[in-house]
C-alpha cells in the first residue's frame, strides 16, 4: 500500500510543479494567452518579444550577474567547503552559514538595503544586486559542497604530503580532481539563483534593473506586455531547466560514481 501511495503521491506533486510552467510555454504559443487558451496557435508574442526594446539590456546584464555570482559562489563554497570538517567547531559553521536559507527574501533583501544604504550610506546598483545574490545562493553551493567534502579521504593529501608535494599541488593534483563536480554544481546552482532572482534585487537594485526585475515591472503595470513576458519566460526555461538538469547529474550521477 504505502509504496503505491508513495508513488503516485510523488507522481502528483511532480504534476502540480510542472504542469503550471508547462501550460505557461504553451500559453506562450497562442494568440490570446491571457484567455488561458492555447489555441489559435500564433508565433506573434514571439516576434513581438524581438521587436520589444528595452529587456535586452537587462537580460545581458542578468547573465553577467549570474556568471560573476556563479565564479565566486564556487570557489568560495569550495574552499570553505574543505576547511569545515577539518573544524572543531564544523558544526555551529555550517549552521552560520545555512542562516540566510531560512530568512524570507523580503526580510532579508530590507536588512541588506538598511545596513548598506542607511547604514553605511553607499550608492546602490549592480554591485549590492550581487552581494544580495552572493548571501543567497552561498548557502546552497555550501551544501553541494560538503557532500563530497565530508566524505573525501584525508589520508591522500597526508600521503602526497609525505612525498614532498606543498600545499597547492596536494590541491590542484589530488582535492580539484575528485571535488570538481561538486565545485561545477555549486557554481551552476550560484548562476541559477542569481539569474532568477527577484526579492532581495528590488531592495537592492538602486536604479539598476535585471531581468527578473523587468519581468515583475512589466507583468505589474501593464497588461499588454503579459503575453510578451510568457514568451520571454518560456525562453529563460529553455535555457534553465537543462543547466538545471546538468547541475543534479553532476550531483547525483557522477558523485556517486566517484564514492
Amino acid at each position: 500500500m504505502w509504496p503505491g501511495f508513495a508513488k503516485w503521491a510523488g507522481l502528483g506533486l511532480l504534476a502540480l510543479i510542472y504542469a503550471p510552467i508547462a501550460w505557461l510555454a504553451l500559453l506562450s504559443f497562442s494568440a490570446r494567452p491571457l484567455s488561458g487558451i492555447p489555441y489559435p496557435l500564433s508565433l506573434a508574442n514571439y516576434r513581438a518579444l524581438l521587436t520589444t526594446p528595452g529587456w535586452t539590456g537587462p537580460f545581458l546584464i542578468s547573465f553577467v550577474i549570474a556568471a560573476v555570482v556563479g565564479l565566486v559562489t564556487a570557489v568560495v563554497a569550495c574552499f570553505v567547503g574543505r576547511a569545515i570538517p577539518r573544524s572543531r567547531r564544523a558544526g555551529g559553521i555550517v549552521l552560520l552559514a545555512l542562516l540566510p536559507l531560512f530568512i524570507p527574501g523580503v526580510s532579508l533583501g530590507a536588512a541588506l538595503f538598511i545596513f548598506l544604504r542607511v547604514l553605511l550610506g553607499l550608492n546602490l546598483g549592480y554591485w549590492s544586486i550581487m552581494l544580495g545574490h552572493l548571501v543567497w545562493s552561498f548557502p546552497f553551493a555550501l551544501i553541494i559542497m560538503l557532500v563530497l567534502t565530508t566524505r573525501f579521504d584525508h589520508r591522500l593529501l597526508e600521503a602526497a604530503a609525505d612525498l614532498g608535494a606543498g600545499s597547492w599541488r596536494r590541491f590542484w593534483d589530488i582535492e580539484f580532481p575528485l571535488l570538481r563536480p561538486a565545485i561545477i554544481g555549486a557554481g551552476l546552482f550560484g548562476f541559477l539563483l542569481s539569474f532568477n532572482e527577484v526579492q532581495r534585487s528590488i531592495f537592492l537594485r538602486g536604479t539598476a534593473t535585471t531581468m527578473p526585475i523587468w519581468n515583475w515591472t512589466m507583468a505589474s503595470s501593464q497588461e499588454s506586455q503579459v503575453p510578451i513576458i510568457f514568451a520571454l519566460a518560456t525562453l529563460i526555461l529553455a535555457i534553465v531547466l537543462p543547466l538545471l538538469g546538468f547541475v543534479f547529474w553532476l550531483i547525483f550521477v557522477r558523485i556517486e560514481k566517484g564514492r
